[in-house]
């Protein structure tokens, strides 16, 4: 029987935030090390991150290995009430906070990436299954500014959605709403999984 929304999402916050940041950073660390020979992400040029809050993964390492490689980084940004798109983060830029409390790069919107340009985008997550559904917060952000992915008759540039967990996030089955935009792939401290077509089975690497 698939959990309740509501009760999953509780029970992994709090499993999240009971981690130390110890071992916060060694699972971060990880998953930069799973990634660092993927195909996906060594041939990614734009890169969008997000600033890790409630106890999520990290994904400080893989920007800082991004920044190194002359990759251009990205974080989310709001865009009015409930759209999502991303500003140029530079390392040293400078930030302020959303009405989340969640920094943001504090460029001109003029800066702003639309979400179709990226080429990797790192998703923070509460749990997923092995169809590439993923739980997020409630906020349906990404699930909005991703849409296009769903049409099926849309033939530009595809982002490759990759979400960042921990693998005790992985459950059985998660119930997917007609609005979710399935992630293609989630990389945790154990293993980094590569979704299919839905109904086909996943790969661990």
């Amino acid at each position: 029987m698939t959990d309740d929304p509501r009760e999953l999402r509780q029970r992994l916050r709090a499993l999240r935030r009971a981690s130390s940041p110890a071992e916060r950073r060694q699972a971060a660390l990880a998953v930069a090390c799973r990634l660092e020979n993927w195909p996906v992400w060594v041939g990614a040029t734009r890169v969008a991150g997000y600033w890790a809050c409630d106890g999520e993964l990290d994904p400080a390492p893989l920007l800082e290995h991004a920044w190194v490689a002359g990759r251009s980084v990205y974080l989310p940004v709001l865009d009015g009430e409930c759209s999502l798109r991303f500003a140029p983060y530079p390392p040293g830029a400078l930030l302020r906070r959303n009405r989340f409390n969640i920094p943001e790069p504090e460029v001109s919107p003029m800066e702003w990436l639309e979400p179709s340009r990226l080429d990797v985008v790192l998703a923070p997550l509460v749990a997923f299954d092995r169809t590439g559904t993923r739980l997020g917060m409630g906020g349906g952000f990404y699930d909005r500014a991703f849409a296009f992915l769903r049409d099926p008759s849309y033939r530009g540039h595809r982002p490759v959605l990759l979400g960042l967990g921990y693998e005790f996030q992985k459950v059985v089955e998660l119930i997917r709403q007609p609005w979710d935009v399935p992630l293609d792939a989630v990389v945790t401290e154990a293993a980094l999984h590569v979704f299919f077509a839905e109904g086909s089975a996943p790969t661990a690497v």
